[in-house]
């Protein structure tokens, strides 16, 4: 690959640009005049393939577990994949009229990645060269073409030992999962420490003690009837206890010099207190000063935009995308928070435009990346060009969540080249005894802070909307003016009880953050990384917290007691650090994987080496957690389900008393009490109802994991029928003379169906469950040849003709309805679901963040949705609407704006 200091300019040469995403190439191609060529690889075009679809001839070989050679240096097996040949062929019939070729993907270990693969597939004939930007505008690319350069091999090395070293995580660890906690589950290098943050947040929950104190709050006024409030903190100079005085267990620290009110000494101090004279004891103000927040990184926009916005990871990643692309903001992906001097003159001209010279510093302000390894691209998202646009100049032309986060991303970057808001906070103290048979000194605190000069704030205000459960700032409180030593008189004078709260869940935004926090996973992961555990069930949003399932429980607790290494903190950031030094060519990368795989004499064994020695797993001690006397929470193959221990009074045979725990019961709301009332109102989890008189199968009725339903009990063949079944089968031969191996029966599957309306699993009765079993019902044929059937299915009883099929009135007529009766329904023109009777919404909520308009669910033909009039998206399945929270409402419908409308299949 060569390179040169700027790009040709020559008219009579073709030069082929190629870059990521078809929406890119649109949109670079604009700035590029005749002789340019843009197409785009649409992402990577060949990757590590699955082992099993590796060529037969290399499946028993070294390759043959990883695709990775870990016996040679650790070497990749790559393959284009299937669904990328045709654009390989379309790449190489454009080079093949291309005089240079420029590789214009991103400018990050990823992008390096890609451009390298399409090297080594192309294997061009033509200069090479290397061209990076941050942003897709004509001066952006014309800075790019100023300083084309060589592939970087350093960042391609990195990313080739993450996907190495996340393949070898994966497929080491996770078949330990499936076997001892269930199929399908995975494990990966940074969604499995992240699932414990979120894990031990909730064991913390579980295990916190709430604790109760009490204070007062008083309105003071003064002479000119001037109000403010103020709370008690201290009683006869001792301090009063407020919640962070509690341990977690409920207890107050040892530390802890404070008095505890309780509501009866706080009710007494209030009534004390009621005619008392208070007088002001101390009065002062402090200088406010707050700095502009630096530009946005990855991270940062994420939590901003969950804050502000209420997008999701995923949506804030899908929206800044398409600005990217198409030439609103630099690359979305990058922990450096520096601006290039274009950008920072920009920002200062456009402040002084909108909100006058004082506004602005006298010299330019420079932010400095805290992670000085950071391998992205290197400046902060930002507006696109060396002018920027505002947001009234662009609104026109974007979607409403693409203007909304481009004026968030606006905003942050004019105010960060502002100055800073400034002012002051005043703090009051007012003090009385109370007329109490023991009398007792009150005192108490308020303070607000004004701001006189809002500096940043003019074009970045501050917003109150946080996390839940972090502390908010206010900058709007005012005090009237007063004196030291004045008498004020206190009105609504109330004692107000208070308790401790568990710590808050994990939201996308402060999990993003924890994650940065201890430098674990970079830019690019996080929104993968959350959509990740959301998709394998180890947790589920409710509102915006993230609540961890108990199947997580069972994953993390094995993973903690035997790949304890490799869920731990410290040694996943000190991973990333060692990709960073991969990526600085500081690292050999070939060493690393060697000592991660195979250990070092000096530190611990290889992942290899724990795998081969795990011992024995107890499966079950893995999936149980202990939830009260004699109570166990078990993590089983259709859901979690309490099991009793049997007393000591149990009979041979007896099995344990059990109770399926609802989908939606967080883990910290399973309290004892919870666990023992469940326990003791739940009903028979089977009861074998007797036996099919056509099949001779026995027919029970089950407590599920979606409701009661009765199904059969096919019995497994016998050794005896396996080799008559064998044995009438005729020898057939296949390749080289060699017979085919006889097959065994195959088990009939058992007929199943869920409980009708009324029906209850306590007094179930054999006639109910055939009933049940008896459908599908045949009615017989129609006159146009036609079986018609009578079924029940997810919206309630209906008739199905071919692929036809009309809804019933009640559940009865599957049973009573005639071949007659369901023609006579057939003859009449079909009808949508509940046409002719508007049914009310299921839920209403308030106007959209993003439409303004106001939003519902509702119940639709395909089952219920969520819509503003515009924006429509069903209800997730096992999801009940009911249960669905305004706050869930918003994020699916900005979800499914951030999608764009449906690709239709074009007709060939």
């Amino acid at each position: 690959m060569s390179a040169k200091s700027s790009a040709s300019t020559n008219g009579d040469t073709t030069k082929l640009v190629i870059v990521e995403s078809p929406a890119k190439s649109r949109s670079i191609a604009k700035f590029l005049g005749e002789g340019w060529i843009v197409d785009s690889s649409v992402g990577h075009i060949r990757d590590l393939p699955r082992p099993s679809d590796l060529p037969t001839e290399m499946k028993k070989g070294p390759y043959g577990k990883f695709a990775v050679d870990t016996e040679d240096g650790f070497e990749p097996y790559y393959v284009v994949a299937d669904d990328k040949k045709k654009k390989v062929t379309e790449l190489r019939k454009a080079l093949k009229s291309a005089d240079e070729l420029y590789l214009a993907t991103d400018a990050d270990r990823e992008g390096e990645a890609i451009a390298w693969h399409l090297l080594e597939v192309l294997k061009p004939k033509v200069p090479v060269y290397r061209m990076a930007f941050t942003e897709i505008t004509e001066e952006g690319i014309q800075r790019a073409l100023e300083n084309i350069r060589e592939l970087d091999t350093d960042l391609v090395d990195a990313q080739e030992t993450r996907r190495i070293l996340d393949r070898l995580y994966g497929y080491e660890i996770s078949p330990v999962l499936w076997r001892k906690v269930g199929p399908g589950l995975s494990a990966g290098r940074v969604q499995s420490v992240a699932t414990r943050l979120v894990v031990e947040r909730e064991r913390e929950r579980m295990a916190f003690v709430q604790a109760s104190y009490w204070d007062l709050t008083a309105d003071f006024v003064t002479d000119a009837e001037e109000s403010f409030g103020a709370k008690l903190t201290a009683v006869d100079d001792v301090r009063v206890a407020t919640g962070r005085d509690f341990t977690d267990k409920g207890q107050l620290k040892s530390t802890a010099e404070v008095v505890h009110l309780d509501q009866t000494s706080a009710q007494s101090l209030a009534e004390g207190l009621a005619d008392t004279e208070f007088a002001i004891t101390s009065l002062e103000d402090k200088p406010y000063r707050r700095r502009p927040a630096a530009p946005f990184t990855t991270s940062t926009l994420q939590q901003e935009a969950s804050r502000r916005l209420r997008f999701t990871s995923r949506v804030t990643m899908q929206v800044a995308q398409r600005l990217y692309e198409n030439g609103y903001i630099t690359y979305m992906r990058t922990d450096s928070v520096v601006l290039s001097t274009q950008a920072i003159s920009a920002a200062r001209k456009q402040a002084t435009e909108l909100y006058g010279g004082e506004m602005v510093p006298d010299k330019p302000r420079y932010y400095a990346s805290k992670n000085t390894a950071a391998q992205e691209a290197h400046e902060a998202i930002r507006p696109s060009g060396d002018h920027f646009r505002t947001p009234s100049q662009v609104k026109n032309s974007l979607t409403a969540d693409e203007f909304r986060l481009y004026e968030l991303i606006w905003k942050r970057t004019v105010a960060s080249q502002m100055i800073d808001a400034t002012g002051y906070t005043a703090t009051v103290k007012i003090a009385g005894t109370s007329a109490e048979t023991t009398p007792r000194t009150a005192e108490f605190s308020a303070s607000g802070t004004v701001i006189t000069v809002p500096g940043f704030m003019k074009a970045y205000e501050s917003d109150q909307k946080s996390v839940p459960g972090e502390k908010q700032e206010r900058d709007d409180a005012r005090l009237p003016d007063m004196g030291e030593g004045q008498i004020l008189e206190a009105r609504d004078l109330v004692a107000e009880g208070h308790e401790t709260t568990p710590p808050a869940r994990y939201t996308e935004a402060s999990l993003v953050a924890e994650l940065e926090k201890r430098e674990i996973g970079r830019p690019s992961t996080y929104a993968p990384t959350i959509s990740t555990i959301l998709d394998r069930g180890y947790v589920r949003k409710r509102g915006s917290a993230l609540v961890p399932s108990w199947i997580a429980f069972s994953v993390i607790r094995l993973l903690e007691e035997h790949f304890a290494r490799y869920v731990d903190y410290e040694f996943t950031a000190r991973m990333e650090d060692d990709l960073d030094q991969i990526a600085a060519g500081q690292m050999d990368r070939r060493d690393w994987l060697e000592g991660f795989y195979f250990g070092q004499a000096e530190s611990a064994e290889g992942l290899k080496h724990t795998v081969e020695n795990l011992g024995d797993i107890d499966a079950r001690a893995i999936n149980s957690i202990p939830v009260a006397e004699g109570i166990t929470l078990r993590v089983g193959r259709y859901g979690p389900y309490l099991e009793k221990a049997l007393g000591d009074d149990a009979k041979e045979g007896d099995d344990p008393k059990r109770a399926n725990v609802p989908e939606e019961m967080a883990p910290d709301e399973l309290t004892p009490e919870v666990a023992v009332e469940m326990i003791e109102t739940a009903g028979p989890s089977e009861r074998v109802l007797g036996t099919d008189p056509d099949t001779g199968y026995e027919i029970v009725a089950k407590d599920g994991r979606y409701g009661p339903y009765v199904t059969q009990i096919v019995p497994d063949f016998t050794e005896e029928e396996i080799q008559a079944h064998k044995d009438a089968q005729p020898d057939e031969f296949y390749k080289n003379g060699r017979k085919k191996p006889k097959k065994a029966p195959k088990k009939p599957k058992p007929k199943t169906g869920s409980l009708l309306k009324g029906m209850d699993l306590a007094t179930m009765t054999l006639d109910d469950a055939l009933k049940i079993l008896s459908l599908p019902r045949s009615l017989g044929v129609a006159s146009d040849g036609e079986e018609i059937t009578a079924q029940n299915g997810r919206f309630g009883p209906y008739l199905r003709k071919g692929s036809d099929s009309r809804s019933l009135e009640s559940e009865e007529q599957m049973f009573t309805i005639t071949l007659a009766e369901a023609e006579e329904i057939y003859s009449q023109p079909k009808q949508r679901r509940g046409r002719g009777q508007a049914k009310p919404p299921i839920a209403e909520f308030g106007n959209d963040p993003s439409s303004g308009k106001k939003v519902v669910i509702k119940e639709g033909r395909f089952g219920p949705y969520i819509t503003d009039g515009t924006t429509n998206v069903t209800v997730p399945r096992g999801t009940a609407p009911e249960q669905i929270t305004e706050g869930q409402a918003f994020e699916l419908l900005a979800e499914k704006r951030a999608k764009g409308p449906a690709k239709r299949t074009k007709k060939k």
